[in-house]
């Protein structure tokens, strides 16, 4: 029996039976981004965000990465709504590239459904896409589930855990969150709703495990706010601030920093300028300074000027990756000016961040990173917060998400040394059965990743991004043949090599030409009539010559004409 029949046999026992509460993730577990959750009662499915992640160059010519949620696309009609719980990237950004492979109702908070109208006004789907703006005060009925938004801190605007009510209990799931008493915006946390919620009773936590080898509190916004006042203060000339553009804590921090050491405030970067009015169309940054446009930012004293930017985490065609390389079209920096990297260096990233680093440095620019200064405090829960949540919600077990294998396992340890006497480590496509008596896999669903390539969603391992990972790492060889009416070549093969050491080299090319006719002439005359097995055999040839003159294994494309079809046209 295949995944999808066992799960599909899973859904009908659910209709069977009111005691029957399913989990499965099918992104976000093993892995950082990509969250995508499910939660199953009495024969349906509600979904718990839909985000990506940035491809890396494993994936050449890829930009975004998202799970595949052929599962529940083979149940939609059973799905009865996806529920958003902030506006973080890794859990919206798949929404307008998925949304019609399940077509459900969306939920969200004014300013998450704000980022996401603009990502679905992209998209052309604002009008197909029943998005739903919910205040985060009454509960979503969304029947057999009952979801209620929880207020919690984080590094976003409107971060929200949800309470999810159904008849074998409560599911708690936390969403991204922090402590954090002086929050400059948003709630603070700890709430006494958390306290509430475990007296009344947690059947299952699921929770982030980001930062879980942090043993301590990730801190307060307030303190990196004035740090960084203090920092620019000192600082002369022109000073880059870069950040996650989804910060709008951090955003409205840069915007009092530019106004506490009287610097004019620019906005680099598409992203950032599109937080920026989604926060305000929603009642945040009241109080943000009046901008600059990019293009004056250049003409102003350099003492006078701030610029947040994106591109903290080295993306290479974000803001401040261009202004390094000279490549941005109305700023250049200049000796002694400064970039502060307001950010956490995400594990995997160290590579290209140094040498971004590396890039500015060369300009003589001052670099300052979390390494070097206070200058950033994380969204995400140390041990000791969540230690504090797992005492004030008392879960009756836990299910740790958001994080890589390790992460996860951490955060289970931490959970039975707590005290929680039932754990599991999802894996994406685990489907768990929460119960009273615990928690139990009970089968494996279907999961995958697809990948945005160009304008087409198509798989992870699609055939075009194979050869165009073998092209990127051994070279490419296009190989043309013509053939005469007895299967024999008309013609020497023309070729044309790419990426290839020596491909200039004459004896290089007159070798593998030899390759190519040996291949041929070794062939049985019916072989030579079939494109496929002439295909084949040219390609083993020209890989075996390359392989043993320079140690290459390239891609190889045969393209076969036939005399026949040449009279015919």
């Amino acid at each position: 029996m295949t995944a999808t029949s066992r799960a599909r046999a899973d859904m009908a026992y659910m209709r069977k039976s009111d005691e029957r509460l399913l989990f499965l993730p099918l992104g976000g577990s093993g892995e950082i981004g990509m969250n995508l959750n499910l939660y199953g009662h009495k024969g349906k499915w509600l979904m718990v965000d839909c985000g990506m992640s940035f491809a890396d160059n494993f994936l050449p010519g890829v930009d975004l990465i998202f799970p595949d949620p052929e599962f529940i696309e083979d149940e939609q009609d059973d799905l009865v709504g996806l529920v958003l719980t902030h506006g973080h990237e890794d859990h919206i950004g798949a929404v307008p590239f998925l949304w019609e492979r399940f077509q459900c109702p969306v939920y969200a908070t004014p300013f998450t459904a704000e980022l996401v109208k603009g990502k679905l006004s992209e998209a052309g789907l604002l009008d197909k896409v029943p998005l739903y703006v919910v205040d985060g005060i009454d509960p979503i009925s969304l029947d057999p589930f009952e979801v209620q938004y929880v207020p919690l801190a984080h590094s976003i605007a409107e971060g929200h855990g949800l309470s999810i009510k159904t008849s074998v209990g409560t599911i708690f799931h936390t969403g991204d969150w922090k402590l954090d008493d002086r929050p400059l915006i948003g709630p603070a946390c700890p709430s006494p709703v958390l306290s509430a919620m475990g007296e009344e009773g947690v059947l299952a936590l699921v929770g982030d495990s980001t930062n879980v080898f942090n043993p301590t509190e990730s801190g307060s916004e307030a303190a990196v706010r004035e740090s960084l006042k203090e920092i620019v203060a000192g600082l002369k000339n022109r000073v880059v601030i870069t950040t996650f553009a989804s910060n709008v804590a951090r955003l409205e921090t840069i915007g009092e920093v530019a106004k506490a050491t009287g610097r004019r405030l620019v906005l680099l970067g598409r992203s950032m300028e599109r937080v920026v009015k989604a926060a305000k169309e929603t009642g945040y940054l009241k109080d943000f300074p009046p901008l600059v446009d990019e293009e004056d930012a250049d003409y102003l004293p350099k003492d006078e000027v701030l610029i947040a930017c994106t591109g903290c985490q080295g993306e290479p065609r974000a803001a401040i990756a261009r202004i390094a390389r000279d490549d941005h079209k109305h700023l250049q920096l200049s000796p002694e000016d400064n970039v502060i990297f307001s950010s956490k260096i995400i594990p995997g990233n160290e590579l290209v961040l140094g040498q971004l680093f590396n890039q500015l440095a060369i300009k003589n620019v001052n670099v300052i990173t979390e390494k070097d200064e206070f200058i950033h405090v994380s969204g995400h829960p140390g041990r000791a917060e969540l230690a504090k949540m797992y005492e004030w919600t008392k879960p009756h077990t836990a299910i740790p998400v958001h994080g890589e294998a390790r992460h996860l396992q951490r955060h289970a340890k931490l959970a039975r040394e707590l005290g929680v006497k039932h754990t599991i480590v999802p894996k994406n496509g685990d489907v768990i059965e929460i119960s009273k008596k615990g928690l139990k896999l009970v089968d494996q669903a279907p999961f995958g990743r697809l990948v945005l390539d160009g304008t087409e969603v198509v798989s992870f391992e699609d055939a075009a991004i194979a050869d165009r990972r073998r092209a990127s790492h051994n070279g490419f060889v296009s190989v043309s043949l013509v053939f005469d009416d007895d299967g024999a070549l008309a013609a020497e093969p023309l070729m044309a090599p790419l990426g290839l050491p020596r491909a200039d080299d004459d004896s290089f090319y007159d070798g593998m030409v030899d390759a190519i006719e040996t291949a041929v002439e070794r062939m049985k005359r019916r072989d030579r009539e079939s494109d496929v097995f002439v295909e084949e055999a040219v390609r083993i040839g020209v890989r075996r010559f390359c392989r043993r003159e320079i140690g290459k294994n390239p891609g190889v494309a045969v393209l076969i004409t036939r005399r026949d079809e040449l009279e015919f046209s």
